[in-house]
């Protein structure tokens, strides 16, 4: 381990920061870097302290050794036996206890709905052998099992787990660029994958779609503008009680078991009752006019849609809506 230093130029100020950052052997003889710790700002006092104490925790060898756990000089009385292992039970430590068996679920799920087949065919290895659908693969992990952020992904999580053995792979996975790297490759698919998903929850489960549920949220950023444009993310109604932040509204329909059928992100600025209409004509595109159920917060609808929805069933005849006061 050692320490490694990052340099950012603020107010026309350089402010130096220090992680205590160590060096992991992956596939193909790379080396890459996990962090361990993260020091913050210190000054050059503090830096020569570090340094000592990172010396005094390597001290001891100049190479690793392997030291025998139960000697036998401890292990009197046995007879010579290379069948029989001598334990002392006080001495016996845990040392690295993963998490095995609700990874071992999640990849059993992820196979059942055949997405390890689905993003294998659209997200094929990179050219320096980066495997991006098992890098998507532990960031799905990750969100079922122990939702956090990247960086706890990269620094901790990961290693806590069986995935690498699960997966045939190592902490290469894991690295902290190519966690947020995969992002970028997802958004192109997107269509493609509720198609594949709605297949699936047919198959799987009988899935029908007559009765929807219908709500927003949204999630801020402790961030300040100005931000790009075209950026989504706006001051608006936060329901965070956060208003100081900059947020975005995500809208979402699902079925009454909790099956997404699709979603949007919208401008943090959007109201909720502009909503509605555009997400009524996506549904009546993919699954066709039926007669559907919709439920949503009574604040959702306005009068105009409403209106516009019980013309739509004088006309057809195939489906209602409730009314806004009931």
């Amino acid at each position: 381990m050692f320490l490694r230093q990052m340099i950012r130029k603020k107010d026309g100020k350089e402010h130096r920061y220090f992680s205590v950052v160590e060096n992991k052997r992956v596939a193909g003889g790379r080396v890459v870097q996990r962090h361990v710790l993260y020091l913050g700002e210190i000054n050059a006092t503090q830096e020569r302290a570090w340094r000592k104490s990172i010396e005094v925790f390597e001290e001891g060898a100049a190479q690793p050794r392997t030291l025998s756990l139960f000697p036998e000089d401890r292990c009197e009385g046995l007879l010579p036996d290379a069948t029989i292992v001598g334990l002392k039970l006080s001495q016996v430590r845990l040392r690295r206890p993963r998490q095995w068996g609700a990874c071992w679920l999640t990849l059993v799920l992820w196979r059942e709905l055949q997405l390890d087949r689905f993003w294998a065919r659209r997200l094929p290895p990179s050219r320096k052998g980066t495997a991006w659908d098992a890098v998507l693969f532990v960031l799905v992990a990750y969100r079922l099992l122990a939702p956090g952020s990247e960086w706890r992904l990269h620094r901790e999580w990961f290693e806590r787990t069986g995935l690498a053995d699960l997966l045939g792979a190592d902490f290469g996975l894991a690295e902290i660029h190519k966690l947020y790297a995969c992002h970028d490759r997802l958004l192109v698919h997107k269509q493609a994958l509720f198609e594949h998903l709605i297949e699936r929850w047919r198959d799987l489960f009988n899935a029908r779609f007559d009765v929807l549920l219908y709500d927003l949220t949204s999630t801020y950023f402790e961030a300040d503008p100005p931000f790009p444009e075209g950026d989504k993310r706006r001051h608006g109604y936060s329901r965070d009680h956060r208003p100081d932040c900059v947020q975005v509204v995500i809208a979402l329909v699902v079925t009454p078991e909790g099956l997404p059928l699709a979603y949007e992100v919208l401008a943090g600025n959007t109201a909720d009752k502009t909503t509605l209409r555009g997400f009524l004509e996506h549904i009546e595109r993919r699954y066709g006019k039926a007669r559907r159920i919709w439920l949503m917060d009574r604040g959702i609808p306005t009068e105009e849609v409403l209106a516009e929805m019980r013309c739509a069933i004088r006309r057809c005849n195939t489906w209602s809506a409730p009314r806004k006061d009931d």
